[in-house]
């Protein structure tokens, strides 16, 4: 079946940051064969089905590099509650969370994100199987990763159980078209050394990702300082888990000598501009990972963590604080803030060689932003528009290797009316449990 998407404004996010004012893309099976400025050639036009864009922006499907999906009914439980993580959130996840909670709050959030234009997610959380089959009945791409923590869990009676559920959580999923495993453990503070050289291993043994947070928490700084004389970042690198296939999701607080040896490591950085801020937790210094050449991709966090699971939002979040932050309006021209949201997304979870820009041989993951819309006029710059002026509403269409998922600002194979009410028939439990911390959330 070849679709043929013309009259568009086509940001190809290649490395020329090719743009055609008025393109077109044409799809075959799950990938892009031809990107062009119009016409089309005639010989292509034939048997093809037709998608008129209307001079809507066409993009590369946004990526998102750090979530806990699942973590939908915690959203705006204690967001201004200091130390929230050890407060509440660990122990209402381990009394609450249930495969079922995963799998219908997964689904929630899974639409939420292909609504606004995000067609990879990489994600860390418990019961990763149901976050699995949630993407495969959504048609979504996921990076997943099983939790692994030196404390029991929801889906593990005792500490690091993640391991061993990883190995088989890989084994089963590796080779799946939409879902790529990995191996997550928690944090540099929540492993002991021995636990994340065993995750590394893994990763390793079957040519994973390797995710973790990393140099986030003002007590994860002092407690390396004063129990290693280290930072995080260099403990990681003593450990030897460092590496091409290394993610670090946060790394808010680094030195000259950690940027250094991330470089130098080959490993890639999340940055989590609206969790990081809406905590107070400072600003990455991603101006300086750049240019050292450190892949650097943009991530929402969790629902609890960020709120939304836009990129629009990251987006926006990203220009304002990283510009005041150096004092300098011309740093991040809209079109560099696009470029992580795609392309170096894609290259930050070692998939450059299949999504993240539109060209010939990719997987057809694409997204068509409407100009029609109030907020959207006039649009003199298409970059600008997506980072300053564009909202989820304004996403019109979303394609995913090929398979068109949003049509018209609807999702095409998810009712999500159905979703909300079957998520609230797992919440009983879960808000009662919560009641337990009613005075901090």
């Amino acid at each position: 079946m070849r679709t043929v998407i013309e009259n568009g404004w086509i940001l190809t996010m290649d490395s020329a940051d090719t743009c055609y004012e008025n393109g077109y893309i044409i799809i075959e099976g799950d990938r892009i064969t031809h990107v062009g400025k119009s016409p089309v050639p005639a010989d292509l036009l034939a048997g093809a089905s037709h998608v008129d864009a209307g001079g809507s922006i066409v993009m590369p499907g946004m990526i998102n590099t750090h979530c806990h999906v699942s973590m939908i009914p915690f959203r705006t439980m204690g967001d201004d509650c200091p130390d929230r993580l050890r407060r509440f959130l660990f122990p209402l996840e381990e009394k609450a969370v249930t495969p079922q909670l995963v799998y219908w709050g997964a689904l929630y959030g899974i639409a939420e994100m292909l609504l606004s234009g995000i067609t990879t997610f990489l994600d860390m959380y418990y019961f990763e199987d149901q976050v699995a089959e949630a993407c495969r009945d959504a048609g979504i791409r996921g990076f997943l990763g099983e939790t692994v923590i030196g404390q029991k869990t929801c889906d593990s009676e005792a500490p690091y159980g993640g391991l061993d559920y990883g190995r088989k959580f890989i084994q089963k999923w590796k080779g799946d078209p939409l879902v790529s495993p990995l191996i997550a453990p928690h944090g540099t503070n929540t492993n002991q050394p021995e636990f994340l050289e065993k995750a590394y291993a893994l990763a390793c043994e079957y040519d994973t990702l390797y995710t973790l947070h990393a140099s986030e928490m003002d007590y994860e700084m002092d407690y390396f300082a004063r129990e290693y004389h280290q930072t995080p970042t260099e403990f990681l690198h003593a450990l030897g888990v460092l590496s091409p296939r290394t993610l670090l999701a946060h790394c808010i607080h680094m030195t000259e000598s950690d940027l250094d040896r991330i470089a130098a490591a080959g490993a890639s950085v999340s940055h989590c501009i609206g969790s990081n801020t809406k905590a107070g937790k400072g600003v990455s210094p991603v101006k300086t990972m750049l240019e050292r050449g450190i892949p650097v991709g943009l991530g929402t966090d969790g629902p609890s963590s960020g709120n939304t699971l836009s990129m629009f939002t990251q987006f926006r979040l990203f220009a304002s604080f990283h510009k005041t932050e150096n004092r300098d309006r011309s740093l991040f021209p809209a079109r560099d803030i696009v470029r992580l949201g795609t392309r170096t997304g894609a290259k930050a979870l070692g998939a450059a060689d299949r999504i993240g820009t539109l060209e010939p041989g990719k997987q057809a993951d694409i997204v068509m932003v409407e100009r029609n819309s109030i907020n959207m006029f006039p649009c003199y710059n298409p970059y600008s528009a997506l980072v300053y002026s564009a909202e989820r509403a304004n996403v019109d269409r979303v394609w995913v290797a090929g398979q068109e998922r949003v049509r018209h600002g609807r999702l095409t194979g998810l009712d999500e009316t159905e979703i909300r009410r079957r998520l609230l028939e797992q919440m009983p439990d879960f808000l009662e449990k919560s009641r337990e911390f009613a005075s901090i959330i």
